[in-house]
Parts: C-alpha cells; structure tokens; sequence
C-alpha cells in the first residue's frame, strides 16, 4: 500500500512520474464512458514524442496496410510508429485493421488517429496497433498520446485536449501540452482490480 500522491518508476526512458490528482468536474461524456465505476484520477508525465516526414518506402507499405481507407497524411513518430491522420475520428472507429499486413510493415507499430465530431466532448480519436509485440490493437496507450499532442495541439491550437482511444476496451486520456518544456501530462481514471500481500 502506497500512501504517498506521488510515485516515481525507474524504466528504460528514465523516470517515469505518477501521481494522484483531485477529480475535477468531468463533462457529460466523460461521466457517460466512465460510468459510476469507482476509481481515482492518476496523471502521468512524459517527454513529447516528434513526429516527422515519413520515407517512400514505409509510406507504400502502410498504404498496402489502409486497403483504399481515406488518409490525410502519414508521418513517422520518433519511436519508428508509423503516425495516419484519417479524415475523421468516425472512420478511425470504423477501420478494420489487418494484423498480418501490419506486422510485415517495417516500423514497430501503427497510430491511426482523427479528429472527433464537434458534439462528442472529444477533440480527437486514435487507435494503436502493436503486432509485432504481440499487442494487436493496444487498449490505451500512452506513448502514442506523447505523439498525439504535439500533433493535435498544433491543428486545434489549444494545450488541453480531450481524448478516446477507440479500441473495443476503449479509454478516455485528458491530454495536457507543456510546450515550453516540451512534455506531456497524460491524465486518466485508475480502477483497483486486486489486492494482496507478499511475505518476505
């Protein structure tokens, strides 16, 4: 049992902040996708993950990957993801993605994200897809909304966003831009799911 607010993991990446922070007033839709289930709200800090053009090469596989589907564009984040931007935040949901054809793409994974209808509460949509690590569509991922962001706050023009990450388990991440310090507050509900004791 943990009783400080504040926990700090020692990971390949380096320290890696989780705290606990108040439950403020959430919005309509985030009371509808929480629920009433019972938790509390942990904020995590990350590095912001750029993203940058991607080569012809990777760009003709994961257009082989897409089928036909819409794209905006295509960009590499730093971590060798390959970053889609979809019309809409609709066709991120409705997307049908091929595990076999992904995981023959060079790179370690996919990001498919796209912008949320008005009326949503969200600003944006994504989807994360890991095959190759033996993670075929990730639940929530954090390391994609380091990549997210940036990318997001640059389109919207603002530094806090909403987010749904639109796998069948689906999660709500408030997103948080610290620009001058290039990092990012990623923000979401924690659930206890078990309890137990270890003897030393």
């Amino acid at each position: 049992m943990v009783d400080s607010n504040t926990i700090e993991f020692v990971t390949l990446s380096g320290i890696l902040t989780a705290k606990r922070v108040p439950e403020t007033k959430s919005s309509d839709v985030l009371k509808v996708q929480d629920g009433d289930v019972p938790g509390i709200w942990i904020e995590l800090d990350f590095p912001v993950v750029p993203i940058a053009e991607d080569d012809a090469e990777r760009i003709s596989c994961v257009t082989k990957v897409l089928n036909g589907t819409s794209i905006v564009e295509i960009k590499k984040a730093e971590k060798d993801d390959h970053f889609i931007v979809f019309p809409s935040g609709k066709e991120v949901e409705e997307f049908q993605p091929k595990f076999d054809e992904i995981q023959r793409c060079p790179g370690s994974g996919i990001i498919i994200t796209g912008s949320a209808q008005p009326d949503s509460g969200f600003d944006f949509v994504s989807r994360a897809f890991f095959p190759k690590f033996g993670i075929n569509e990730d639940p929530v991922t954090g390391s994609a909304h380091c990549a997210l962001a940036p990318y997001w706050s640059e389109k919207l023009g603002k530094k806090d966003l909403v987010a749904l990450q639109a796998s069948p388990r689906g999660g709500v991440v408030k997103v948080h831009l610290d620009e001058q310090n290039q990092r990012v507050s990623l923000r979401g509900k924690a659930v206890t799911v078990m309890r137990g004791s270890l003897l030393v």
